[in-house]
C-alpha cells in the first residue's frame, strides 16, 4: 500500500490530485484485513499502559493515520476507499474491544465526514467532493466542536462570512486534528453548523480532558476567538430546515456509541474468560481442580455472554436499516427516518448494558487477583461508565415504550 505526500493545510485550500497506484477494491481489503489486524494489535500492546496514563494518544493516532482507515468511508469517486456503513461499524466494533478511546477517535472522524455528505448548505453541496477528496488525499484528520448542548460559541455576521467567538466543551478527537466541525448560535437566530481548519488563527484547543475513563479521546475545550468562518464554509445556514436524511447524522452518531460500548463488552468477556481459562484459581466450596470447571462460573458467563449476544443481534438489524435508509437519499421519509432511530435506540440500550454489566461482573468471576493494575482490566467498566453517560438512555426507553404505546415515532433532535 503506498501512501501519498502527508499534507496538513492550514486551510481549506484546492490541492492537486494524487493518483492513485493500488485498486481501491485492493486497498479496501488491505486496510480491513491485515492493516486492521495490525492496527488493533499494536493497540492492545499499549493499552494498559495508556489508559493509565492518559492524555493525548499522538503516535496510536499516526498509526491510525498511515493505515488508510481515515479514508475508509470516503467514496472512490472521491479518492476514498468506499468502505460503507456495515464496514465502517465493524471497524468501530473491533478496535472498541481492544482501546475504546482510539475507537471513539476514528468514529467521530467519520461522523464529521457523513455531516459533509448529509448537510445542505455550501460546503456539503457545492465544496463537499473537495473536502472529501483533501482528507482522502492528505490523510486528514477531523474532530468534532459541534457538541449542541454546548450554545456558549456564537457566530457574528462579518461582511461575507461569520466570526465565531465563545468555546466548545467535549470536543472529541479535536486535539491534533486538521479540520473541526463546528457549531454556533448566530445574532439572526437560529444556529449554523460550518467546517473549520483546527490551525485557523484565533483557534485553540486545550489538553484540559480528565474524566475516568475513555481517557485518550481528546474530548476537551475548544475556544475560538474571532474566529473566520467563511459562508461557503457552511454545511448548514441559519434558518435551514433538515431534511430527514440530513438528520441521519445525529443517528449515525448514536450508531457510533452503540458500537463502542458492544465491542467493550465484547473485548472485556474475551479478556474475562481468558483471565479464567490461566490465571484464575476455583472457590474452594466448588469441589473442582480449575475454575472453568467450576459449574457456577460456567453459568455467569453464559449469562453474560446473552447480554453480549443480545446486543451483537439488535445491532446488526439497525446497521442494516440504516444502510437501506441511506440509500434512500432524498426520498427518505420521515416515517422512514423514524423507524430507523427506533431501531439505532433498541441497540443502544442493550450494548449500554451489556457494556457496563459485562464490565462490572467480569470480577465476580475473575476473582481479588485481577484486580491488580497490571491487567488493566477496569479500563472496560471505567470507559463504558463513562461514554454511556453521553446522553441518558431512559430517553430511548422512552422513544421505545412511546412508539408501542401511541405509534409516535421520534422527533428528530441532535440525540434522537
Amino acid at each position: 500500500m503506498t501512501a501519498p505526500v502527508l499534507r496538513r493545510p492550514d486551510d481549506l485550500s484546492p490541492t492537486a490530485p494524487t493518483a492513485p497506484t493500488v485498486p481501491p477494491a485492493a486497498l479496501l481489503a488491505q486496510v480491513l484485513g491485515p492493516g486492521l489486524d495490525q492496527v488493533a494489535q499494536q493497540l492492545a500492546a499499549t493499552a494498559v499502559r495508556r489508559d493509565r496514563e492518559g492524555g493525548h494518544a499522538a503516535e496510536q493516532r499516526e498509526l491510525i493515520r498511515a493505515s488508510g482507515l481515515l479514508a475508509l468511508t470516503i467514496p472512490e469517486a472521491h479518492g476514498g476507499l468506499g468502505g460503507g456503513i456495515p464496514a465502517f461499524y465493524d471497524v468501530v466494533r473491533r478496535l472498541a474491544r481492544v482501546d475504546s478511546a482510539l475507537a471513539h477517535v476514528l468514529a467521530f472522524h467519520h461522523l464529521q465526514l457523513y455531516g459533509v455528505s448529509l448537510y445542505g448548505g455550501p460546503a456539503a453541496t457545492a465544496h463537499g467532493a473537495r473536502h472529501l477528496r483533501e482528507t482522502a488525499e492528505q490523510r486528514l484528520f477531523w474532530g468534532n466542536a459541534l457538541n449542541p448542548a454546548d450554545t456558549r460559541l456564537t457566530a457574528v455576521r462579518d461582511g461575507a462570512g461569520w466570526r465565531l467567538q465563545g468555546v466548545k466543551g467535549f470536543c472529541s478527537g479535536a486535539l491534533g486534528s486538521d479540520r473541526l466541525t463546528v457549531s454556533a448560535t448566530t445574532d439572526e437566530g437560529g444556529f449554523l453548523i460550518g467546517i473549520v481548519p483546527t490551525r485557523r488563527e484565533g483557534v485553540h484547543v486545550e489538553q484540559d480532558w480528565d474524566a475516568f475513563g475513555q481517557r485518550q479521546t481528546d474530548s476537551g475545550t475548544v475556544r475560538f476567538e474571532a474566529v473566520r468562518l467563511d459562508d461557503e464554509e457552511l454545511l448548514q445556514v441559519p434558518g435551514q430546515g433538515p431534511t430527514p436524511r440530513a438528520t441521519l447524522r445525529s443517528q449515525i452518531a448514536q450508531l457510533i456509541m452503540a458500537h463502542l460500548y458492544l465491542g467493550l463488552a465484547e473485548g472485556a468477556f474475551d479478556e474475562a474468560r481468558r483471565y479464567t481459562a490461566t490465571r484464575a484459581r476455583p472457590w474452594s466450596a466448588s469441589g473442582v481442580a480449575r475454575a472453568v470447571d467450576d459449574p457456577l462460573v460456567q453459568h455467569r458467563y453464559g449469562d453474560l455472554w446473552l447480554k453480549v449476544r443480545a446486543a451483537q443481534a439488535v445491532a446488526a438489524d439497525a446497521v442494516d436499516l440504516l444502510r437501506r435508509a441511506l440509500e434512500r437519499g432524498d426520498a427518505l421519509t420521515a416515517q422512514e427516518r423514524g423507524e430507523v432511530a427506533l431501531a439505532i435506540a433498541e441497540a443502544k440500550v442493550l450494548s449500554h448494558r451489556a457494556g457496563v454489566e459485562v464490565g462490572s461482573q467480569l470480577f465476580e468471576l475473575t476473582g481479588a487477583r485481577s484486580t491488580a493494575a497490571e491487567f488493566g482490566l477496569d479500563r472496560f467498566w471505567r470507559n463504558a461508565r463513562v461514554h454511556t453517560l453521553h446522553d441518558p438512555v431512559d430517553y430511548k426507553l422512552r422513544d421505545l415504550g412511546r412508539f408501542f404505546l401511541d405509534g409516535r415515532i421520534p422527533e428528530p433532535t441532535a440525540y434522537s
